[in-house]
């Protein structure tokens, strides 16, 4: 059996024409039973390794979206249409609808990569497919016009079997409004829906990352430590306490609608089929119009009631948060993947993950439990129980950190004493012991001993700079930030003019010095061997106009907050972490990041020198998240003040910064 694989390469390296290959990739989807969402990950995967042409790559894509139209087998990931009665068929004894009643006609409009929505949105890639609909990466022509440095969206663009679906249309509002209504850091953000004639789609925030299913699909996935797992898990269940909380349940919970950003952002997508389950009292949408009835679910993810068709729960999620989680700690389902029902029916019981602690281990089981009212009560609970760590060990994970900081310490502090030991003046009373030819021998000149005591003032002295020294045997290295109009020239003269210094190793970047009031910000917090570090991908500071801005960064070894501003040449600062899309900015130890690799900000207008600026703090730099641009004074002034008073909470060797000066320009005509 050919597979899409097989055909794409033999493509490549056979050179058969376009229409050999169409029927080679006929063949394969024909006979392939792979999931929908992996056929894509193949195809791009392929793409990745030797491109194919743009035109086959669509025509490729577009088969595999028309393939997702077919029954999936149970242990598909994908999201799967119910047949119970009542669902997608007629209430009367009369048989059912034939299907054309729910699928377009092959002249019906299909969207596809390179195609634009109301001549505004400019599909640009293919992120996944889902069961409401088909997931894009697209251009917002309308934020280019407007110079936004974020012009990027995501949009579903609803499935052919659900766009036939006379009610349909009606999904998709209610899937925007309530959405909407779910405003939380660890759930997606929708903005809008809207039809293009018969293209009905949703507008949302653009995720840069990966869904967790890729990574638990991984060949060599063989699941994570508690410790590296309780992060994801937490996001997770904060999502779905929120919803709950408001009257909502997924309904669809499972990998696949778990996105993990590259900004370490764990957030949860596609409420669509999400149902009110309380408030009777209240007038909802649920009593005009209930998504649920598309039947939509995952059957290795869904609770026996919601394969039973019972009335929605929260406690439904909490089974597909448990069987997710429990997937996140070994790399498998806790029932090799069989539906609920049947895993009951065949007495299944999932075995404990190595190394999980007693009381994580009951809290995972009972979410895991086949009867409601034997399951986790609440997701709060859930979290409460399986993240209580204080009874997994006889020291926390913050007392080890504090011991080892109190080991580091206490060699420092030795080595310091055997140091100050070895070079302490001779008693006088052993001064008569030297014999007399020694102590008549002619007095060597005195070089004054090089320290940072001595180095510091000077430094703080240079204007427009953001100067760090370090001294090691007696030799004096200056990094950091200056002016231009001072310049390295001048500081190296400074620097020869103090005394015991010779030669100085002097590696400084010169900046703009309409930058002087961002060094005065962040001088107080640079530091030798930078802690935390940013820069722009490939270091690369000449910028054209279109172009991504991509930045790495690295924080220290300690638990921190993530702070990156866009200084511009108008006077506004735009925050690229926390903005009002991504406000999760929290990253564990010795964190390395990528930052915008996906397109998030482009390179426009005004052209001319610019700054990026990263502060990583001990706790949040703000308790809310700003606008996402503003005056830079203002800015500033709020900033200065806040580090302040966590220098003196925290200490200021907790807070680090650097920054990167890129020069942008127009686009070559």
């Amino acid at each position: 059996m050919t597979t899409l694989a097989q055909a794409i390469r033999t493509f490549q390296s056979s050179g058969a024409s376009r229409d050999e290959f169409l029927v080679l990739v006929d063949g394969a989807l024909s006979v392939d039973e792979t999931s929908t969402g992996r056929l894509l990950e193949i195809l791009r995967e392929e793409q990745a390794r030797t491109p194919l042409p743009a035109d086959l790559y669509a025509a490729v894509h577009r088969r595999i979206e028309q393939a997702s139209l077919a029954s999936h087998g149970a242990n598909s990931d994908e999201t799967r249409l119910q047949t119970s009665p009542g669902v997608l068929q007629q209430r009367s004894s009369q048989p059912a609808a034939p299907a054309r009643d729910f699928v377009m006609s092959e002249t019906d409009q299909v969207k596809e990569v390179g195609d634009t929505l109301n001549g505004r949105f400019v599909l640009e890639e293919c992120l996944g497919v889902g069961g409401m609909g088909t997931v894009y990466k697209a251009l917002d022509l309308r934020k280019l016009e407007a110079s936004d440095r974020r012009p990027y969206i995501a949009i579903k663009v609803l499935n052919l079997q659900f766009r036939g679906n006379p009610k349909s249309l009606i999904a998709l509002q209610r899937e925007a409004k309530k959405a909407q209504a779910l405003g939380h850091r660890n759930i997606v953000t929708v903005y809008d829906f809207d039809r293009d004639g018969p293209v009905v789609y949703l507008t949302m925030e653009y995720l840069s990352g990966q869904p967790l299913s890729r990574i638990l699909r991984a060949p060599e996935f063989k699941g994570m430590p508690y410790a590296e797992a309780l992060p994801i898990f937490k996001g997770m269940a904060n999502a779905l306490a929120y919803a709950h909380e408001r009257g909502f349940v997924h309904c669809d919970f499972k990998p696949a609608n778990v996105f993990l950003t590259d900004t370490a952002e764990v957030k949860v997508i596609d409420f669509g089929i999400a149902r009110v389950f309380q408030r009777p009292e209240e007038e909802t949408d649920a009593t005009i119009f209930d998504p649920g009835s598309l039947g939509a679910l995952t059957p290795a993810y869904a609770s026996p009631e919601m394969l039973e068709h019972r009335e929605p729960d929260p406690r439904d999620d909490i089974y597909a948060l448990g069987c997710t989680t429990y997937e996140l700690l070994t790399g498998r389902h806790p029932f090799d993947r069989v539906p609920a029902t049947q895993a009951r029916g065949s007495g299944l019981k999932p075995q404990r993950p190595d190394g999980l602690g007693t009381r994580q281990w009951r809290a995972l089981r009972t979410s895991l439990a086949f009867e409601r009212e034997a399951r986790m009560p609440t997701v709060t609970q859930f979290m409460r129980e399986f993240g209580d760590t204080q009874k997994r060990s006889g020291i926390s994970g913050t007392a080890v950190k504090a011991a080892v900081s109190a080991g580091a310490l206490a060699v420092v502090a030795a080595g310091g004493y055997f140091y100050a030991s070895s070079h302490r003046s001779v008693p006088p009373e052993k001064v008569a012991a030297v014999p007399e030819k020694v102590a008549e021998a002619p007095a060597m000149p005195v070089v004054p001993a090089l320290s940072l005591e001595t180095v510091t003032p000077v430094l703080a002295s240079v204007p427009c700079s953001a100067l760090v020294a370090s001294v090691q045997d007696q030799a004096l290295s200056v990094t950091g930030y200056l002016g231009r109009s001072y310049g390295t020239q001048k500081l190296r003269s400074t620097l020869n003019a103090i005394p015991g210094v010779a030669n100085p190793s002097v590696q400084v970047k010169e900046v703009d010095n309409d930058k002087c009031d961002i060094l005065k910000l962040i001088a107080p917090y640079l530091t030798s061997g930078r802690p935390a570090s940013i820069q722009t991908r490939d270091h690369t500071t000449q910028l054209t106009e279109g172009q991504p801005l991509v930045v790495q960064v690295t924080t220290p070894p300690y638990d921190s907050w993530v702070n990156i501003d866009y200084y511009q040449l108008d006077g506004s600062v735009v925050h690229l972490l926390p903005n009002a899309r991504s406000k999760d900015n929290q990253a564990p130890p010795n964190y390395a990041a990528t930052i915008g690799s996906g397109g998030d900000w482009i390179v426009s207008k005004p052209f001319g020198s610019e700054m990026i600026v990263l502060l990583v703090t001990p706790a949040a730099l703000f308790d809310a998240v700003r606008p996402d641009s503003e005056s830079r004074a203002d800015y500033l002034r709020a900033v200065e003040k806040r580090l302040g008073e966590l220098a003196r909470k925290f200490g200021r060797d907790k807070i680090a910064a650097d920054l990167v000066q890129i020069d942008t320009h127009p686009r070559k005509q």
